[in-house]
């Protein structure tokens, strides 16, 4: 596709178009099946974090008798992390669908007015309920197994107890839980649109910036409202949790998510490569001369 110069991101935009238009068929002739994608990505959310946690206790439970246990624990969240990072590249490669991503799309489509708001709604909520089914069909796996070893479940419980602590500790946790949210969402997108850009040829290159992304939120303790709502679902089945907190922290991570994914990244980007828009304030631009 040629594209002027001022508009490298036509390809990206063009990309994003041509997927929204595909997820707003699907989540309108074909409800289940794409709701069915949805719940693949919930599966491996739930899988991946559940690895992350045990990798995490496995090297917390060497350091305990270690002489300097503090190295091997930052050891292990960075192994932990950077395994959980495969869940996008899993996500991506198997056309499953993951909420987070989805807001990008479709605040590009929005922006273009390719998709009405009530469509957004449908798009974003379907994929949402498949998301939590497919967490909540993990969680009622493990449950009744010993998969998830009492360390690793010691460590989901202490990581969901944070979590809820965002949201009792009142408006400065809130603030605190809705930035970690925004910038979750804004590294998850950003990796993507490397990955839709045209720019990045190799499946290499893109499963490092996906996998580079999620090791980053993961990592500095950013809040993923899908990653959460598993989280909380596998530690309320097995230990118990505070629902309506939960609840809470998960609608703050929906807003934090949307703006980064959605404005900060789709928009943004909606907006520099906006190519009609600015070529009707600049129409001498439309035939440069020397390009005949």
């Amino acid at each position: 596709m040629e594209t002027h110069k001022l508009f490298p991101g036509k390809y990206f935009i063009s990309s994003i178009l041509e997927m929204l238009e595909y997820k707003a068929e699907m989540t309108g002739m074909m409800k289940r099946r794409y709701t069915m994608r949805a719940g693949m990505a919930g599966v491996i959310v739930g899988l991946l974090y559940i690895g992350n946690y045990t990798i995490q206790a496995g090297f917390e439970s060497v350091g305990v008798s270690a002489e300097q246990p503090e190295g091997l624990l930052a050891i292990g969240k960075l192994l932990g992390c950077a395994f959980f990072g495969f869940a996008l590249v899993f996500i991506y490669y198997s056309k499953s669908e993951l909420l987070t991503s989805n807001m990008m799309i479709v605040s590009i489509g929005f922006y273009f007015g390719r998709i009405t708001k009530t469509r957004i709604v449908r798009v974003l909520s379907l994929c949402y309920t498949g998301n939590l089914l497919g967490g909540l069909f993990v969680a009622l796996l493990v449950v009744g197994s010993s998969i998830i070893s009492p360390p690793a479940m010691e460590l989901m419980v202490h990581s969901a107890d944070a979590k809820l602590a965002f949201v009792t500790d009142g408006a400065v946790g809130w603030m605190d839980l809705i930035v970690r949210a925004i910038l979750c969402n804004f590294f998850i997108n950003l990796a993507m649109l490397l990955v839709y850009n045209g720019a990045i040829k190799d499946d290499l290159m893109k499963s490092v910036a996906m996998i580079v992304s999620v090791f980053v939120f993961a990592y500095l303790g950013f809040e993923h409202s899908v990653a959460n709502t598993v989280l909380f679902l596998i530690v309320g089945l097995s230990e118990g949790i505070a629902v309506v907190p939960a609840v809470m922290n998960v609608i703050i991570c929906l807003i934090g998510n949307f703006i980064g994914g959605g404005i900060l990244i789709g928009v943004y980007y909606a907006y520099l490569n906006d190519e009609a828009r600015y070529m009707r304030k600049h129409p001498e631009l439309l035939d440069p001369p020397g390009q005949h």
